[in-house]
Parts: C-alpha cells; sequence; structure tokens
C-alpha cells in the first residue's frame, strides 16, 4: 500500500503544470529574460506572426528592445498582477508594468505601462501572439 501511495504522490509531482501555470511560469521566464537581457530566451516565446503596439512585428519589437538593452546597463522589470483569462487554447493576460533603465543602483529612466497580450496554447506550450502597451504617467 505504501508503495502505491508513493508512486502516485511520484507521478503527481512529475505532471505537467495546469494551462494557467504554465502560462504564469512562462510569463516569469519572459522577466527573467528581460532582466538578463537574453534575447533568445526572450523572443522563443513569441509566435512568428506577432503583433504590437505602433504596428510593430516581431523583427521590429526584437530590434526595439535590443537597442533599450544596448541604452542601459541594468534593466528593472516589475509586474503588477497577472489577469489571466483562458479560452482553452487561448488565453488573455492584462498587467501593469514598470520598466526601468540605468547604470547602477538608482534608474535613470522609467515608465509605467498597461499592457494587454494575447496568447495561444501551442502543445505544451505558450506563445505570445500580440501584445498591447500605453503609459499610465
Amino acid at each position: 500500500m505504501l508503495l502505491l501511495v508513493s508512486l502516485c504522490l511520484g507521478l503527481a509531482g512529475c505532471s505537467k503544470p495546469l494551462p494557467e501555470q504554465a502560462l504564469r511560469d512562462t510569463i516569469g521566464q519572459l522577466q527573467e529574460a528581460a532582466i538578463k537581457k537574453d534575447s533568445g530566451a526572450f523572443f522563443e516565446h513569441f509566435a512568428e506572426d506577432f503583433s504590437g503596439s505602433d504596428g510593430l512585428d516581431r523583427d521590429n519589437f526584437r530590434r526595439y528592445v535590443q537597442l533599450i538593452w544596448l541604452q542601459h546597463k541594468d534593466i528593472g522589470v516589475n509586474m503588477g498582477p497577472l489577469d489571466v483569462k483562458l479560452m482553452e487554447d487561448r488565453a488573455t493576460v492584462n498587467f501593469t508594468l514598470a520598466l526601468s533603465g540605468g547604470q547602477g543602483l538608482m534608474p535613470a529612466q522609467g515608465q509605467i505601462y498597461q499592457v494587454q497580450t494575447g496568447w495561444r496554447l501551442e502543445g505544451d506550450d505558450w506563445i505570445l501572439l500580440s501584445a498591447t502597451w500605453k503609459p499610465t504617467l
């Protein structure tokens, strides 16, 4: 009996996360990649046909992000609570985002945005389809 319980607990520990938790984990990975300025890890979750604010496609958004990373030695990325809405293999996630950049302890620049994102589940991976953002300050 103890063996059966151990086996069940072991299998439960190896199961994949629920879709919402997997999406939250993906967003956390994006945040970490942005702070580390890891372009490969950051853009691996972007759809080829990604669309962003002001008509930015994936390649133009990549160039925009890399320019920001070059301008600032340190990047700060702080996200407010995620408002997740799941619709089978699609999702929207809205949140407040505070970005800062500078050369050390005190950021030289900062901005707060209201962000709306659209996601698609492909296999076990969430892929970012769209993002719109507008400054709130």
